[in-house]
Order: C-alpha cells, then structure tokens, then sequence
C-alpha cells in the first residue's frame, strides 16, 4: 500500500510539471512573436484597434506569466496572469477578429487543470 500512496503525489507532481512546461512554451512563444513584431502578430493587433501598444502589453504579461508559471511559488499567479490573456484572446478572436476561439477554450482548460493541481497554494494565495 505504500506504493499506492507514494505514486499519487509523484503522479500529481509529474502532471503539475508537465502543464507548467506545456504552458510556459507556449505562452513564452507568443511572447517573443509579440515582442518582436511579428507581422501576424502586428496585423492582429492592428485588427483589435488599441494599437501596437497593446501588443506589447500583452506579450510582456505572457512573458512574466510564462517564467512565473515554471517558478513554484510564482506557478499560480503566473497561471491567473496568462488565464486572464487568455480570456482576452478568446474575446478579440470570436468578437473582434471572428476567428477560431477553440485553441483558447483548451488552454483556459489547460490552465484550469494546473490550478487546480495547485489548488492548496491557490488557497494560500486567497488567504484561506
């Protein structure tokens, strides 16, 4: 039984590192595509209409929530940062944009996993 009961915290651990990793390429990804002014990057925001300021604001937000995401004791922050990216992209991209908003659906679920994988931080973060 000893076993049994020393998988599941390795299993939670596994599983709590293999989000962060997944979640901190991609949004440190976007990150630099944003920050270096990829043209696709360049022509969405023109889109959106806040202007090239706001690429940059959100490309620095995913940079500091993609390094946050791999820092344990920053992990749950850092994943409310790129949620609330996430969020905004979801609502650019069906409303503003009319594109496809399904891969933002799996990163919000994504996201929603690693909280609540770390849901005892995130406890400690509310103050409860």
């Amino acid at each position: 039984m000893t076993d049994v009961a020393s998988a599941v915290p390795k299993t939670r651990t596994i599983a709590i590192w293999a989000l962060r990793a997944a979640l901190a390429a991609l949004f440190l990804f976007a990150a630099v595509m944003k920050l270096i002014g990829q043209s696709m990057m360049v022509q969405e925001f023109d889109a959106v209409g806040l202007g090239q300021w706001f690429r940059y604001f959100t490309g620095a937000l995913e940079l500091v929530g993609g390094i946050a995401i791999l820092i344990p004791s920053l992990s749950v922050p850092g994943a409310l940062v790129v949620l609330l990216v996430d969020i905004g992209a979801f609502f650019a991209q069906a409303y503003v944009l009319h594109m496809d908003v399904v891969h933002t659906i799996v990163i919000a679920i994504a996201i929603g996993a690693l909280l609540f994988l770390q849901r005892a931080q995130f406890r400690m973060l509310l103050g409860r």
